[in-house]
């Protein structure tokens, strides 16, 4: 492993303040971060990764390329659940095999933001469309999710109606975090051809600044879910750090076979390779209230964002610069 770029990852503004937040929470201090603000930063992120996104896809034009990219991420977010949920069913119920499978096929938000934080450091270059692929990644695995459950559930009171299937399926596609970014992106398309960059002196340098909040206020979220780890086995802590580095190598390989460009597949990568710690569990429970959101929650933000955040980064990188050098 190339440890210049793992320590200059480590050394990173967002990560040592993912892990002051950890420290906060670990020393029992009484640093927190209101709900409020706390929003703001994730509202704030989703609307520049858009209006960013649309911007560059306007400019980039709407190739087979970007079609390409867009329906690999589509199906590949669909079929993911139904691979995790046969290995989770070793241990688990049907209920949180389920719903923990919707949260590892669809995406992390954070996770991407870091990932194209990091791209922007090293000044590689990825197409706009990725913003929409991950948007796109949301919603797939969450109706994969309640398929499963609803296939394999033998309980008539665990059926999904066909009501209750269309209110998540609403929700899945017109969550906030969704529904903000693909706004954001329509509009980005909409007005890049106009004077864009009058936002620039809001949304430019602040971005790096909000980012770095932003994973504060992560690293106190995930550090309130430490105390779960000394209630769980091995099992799942071990799927957790192994699922981003198994489906970061499929995530490479599809991207090599695809002929992806350098900054789309490791941004392809980091989407595969990462769990949802918002939408999916804001899904479940109102769909699946026999899954413990507890362990979904631990095992997507406390152990695979982390690793993701600290080690994971750069090691996706350092797999698909090996292959594209």
């Amino acid at each position: 492993m190339n440890t210049d770029l793992l320590l200059n990852n480590l050394m990173s503004p967002p990560v040592l303040f993912f892990f002051l937040g950890l420290l906060a929470v670990l020393v029992k201090s009484d640093l927190e971060i209101p709900p409020q603000v706390s929003t703001f930063f994730s509202l704030f992120l989703l609307f520049e990764i858009g209006m960013k996104g649309g911007h560059e896809l306007y400019h980039s034009g709407y190739s087979p390329v970007a079609f390409k990219v867009l329906l690999v991420c589509f199906v590949v977010s669909f079929l993911t659940p139904f691979i995790v949920y046969k290995i989770l069913r070793k241990r688990l119920d049907v209920f949180n095999s389920g719903a923990i499978a919707a949260a590892y096929g669809s995406i992390s938000a954070v996770t991407f933001v870091a990932g194209v934080g990091f791209l922007e450091g090293l000044s590689i270059k990825y197409g706009g469309y990725m913003m929409a692929a991950m948007a796109l990644m949301e919603s797939p695995a969450i109706v994969a999710g309640l398929l499963l459950v609803a296939m394999y559930s033998k309980s008539k009171d665990s059926q999904f109606t066909f009501k209750k299937f269309k209110e998540v399926l609403k929700e899945s596609c017109f969550n906030g975090s969704v529904f903000l970014l693909v706004g954001s992106l329509i509009i980005g398309v909409l007005t890049a051809s106009k004077d864009f960059y009058g936002y620039k002196p809001f949304s430019g340098g602040f971005f790096a600044t909000l980012l770095a909040f932003y994973m504060l206020d992560m690293g106190l979220i995930a550090g309130k879910k430490i105390s779960e780890l000394k209630k769980q086995g091995g099992f799942l802590i071990f799927i957790s750090i192994l699922y981003p580095i198994v489906f970061a190598v499929l995530g490479v390989g599809i991207s090599y076979l695809m002929s992806f460009e350098k900054g789309d597949a490791f941004l392809f990568t980091v989407l595969l390779a990462s769990a949802s710690h918002i939408a999916v569990p804001a899904a479940m429970r109102l769909s699946i209230p026999k899954a413990n959101m507890s362990l979904l929650l631990f095992m997507s933000l406390c152990v695979t964002l982390t690793f993701n955040i600290t080690l994971g980064l750069p090691l996706f990188y350092m797999m698909v610069d090996f292959l594209w050098s």
